[in-house]
């Protein structure tokens, strides 16, 4: 089942049907004790409302923090050891890929995700843009994974290749992450053979193209969120951003009216254009 929310009201897809819910706080059916058991009770007992399915969507978001991991995937620590390189920090890249620890960062809060169809930013210093699309972790406030979505960790990739210390830089501004377009709920992980697409569209033509599956994901999820955990609190839980395996030429750049298209098997196509 997969749980959306709109300007009208919260709901969820279930067999092509759309149910409402009672509840219009995303932060408390994240904090519910059950939230599987809950959405399942309300399938039966609730009669459809199927023009919900056609409503705008909003992000998939609350009052959560965004937080992401990187270098979770192998092309991506070849990727950032490349890019920077000449700054001395590609030595970095390589030791936290094989490291115990995983690298771990703060991305956005919820004013600064964009939704489904709407736009995201790249940053106006920013030569090298690139958008990474990512398996998005939906974390409850006592540290349990009971959701999934689409995520887009926009990057700066010459600003943090210059210097790994300028990484929040890189990744956090206005609409630099996007979430949606819903929240697929389960108690159960994600198979290895789930696949992540990207497409991104230039004039209505397919500038760039790539696939990658979770079986390429080094680090487990539950073992970031126990790091994200440790000595943190989050009273509405979080999302975490996963990392990704796909990654753009360097010749490519971000151009604005791009549209970024990222589908994962199961949760749907996240869709934004740049502004």
């Amino acid at each position: 089942m997969i749980l959306y929310r709109t300007g009208e009201a919260l709901f969820v897809k279930h067999e092509d049907h759309a149910y409402p819910l009672e509840e219009s706080s995303l932060d408390s059916l994240i904090a519910h004790p059950d939230l599987h058991a809950h959405l399942t009770a309300a399938i039966n007992t609730t009669p459809p409302a199927d023009h919900l399915l056609h409503a705008q969507l909003l992000a998939p978001i609350g009052n959560q923090e965004v937080w992401a991991s990187g270098v979770t995937y192998y092309s991506s620590r070849r990727a950032r050891i490349a890019e920077s390189k000449d700054a001395g920090g590609g030595d970095f890249y390589d030791r936290v890929y094989t490291a115990e620890r995983p690298e771990l960062f703060f991305k956005a809060v919820a004013h600064k995700v964009a939704g489904p169809d709407s736009q995201v930013k790249i940053r106006r210093d920013a030569t090298w843009s690139v958008p990474e699309p990512e398996l998005t972790l939906l974390i409850n406030p006592r540290g349990q994974i009971i959701g999934y979505t689409v995520g887009n960790d926009m990057s700066s990739r010459d600003i943090e290749g210059a210097n790994p210390l300028y990484l929040p830089q890189a990744k956090v501004y206005d609409r630099s992450c996007a979430l949606g377009p819903g929240l697929l709920i389960r108690n159960e992980s994600m198979p290895s053979t789930t696949s992540i697409q990207l497409d991104i569209l230039r004039t209505g033509y397919t500038e760039f193209s790539g696939a990658t599956t979770l079986a390429e994901l080094k680090r487990d999820p539950a073992t970031l969120v126990e790091y994200l955990f440790r000595d943190h609190t989050f009273p509405y839980g979080c999302f975490l951003l996963t990392g990704t395996g796909i990654v753009p030429p360097d010749s490519f750049t971000l151009q604005s009216n791009d549209e970024i298209q990222i589908t994962i098997d199961g949760i749907g196509t996240l869709i934004n254009t740049v502004e």
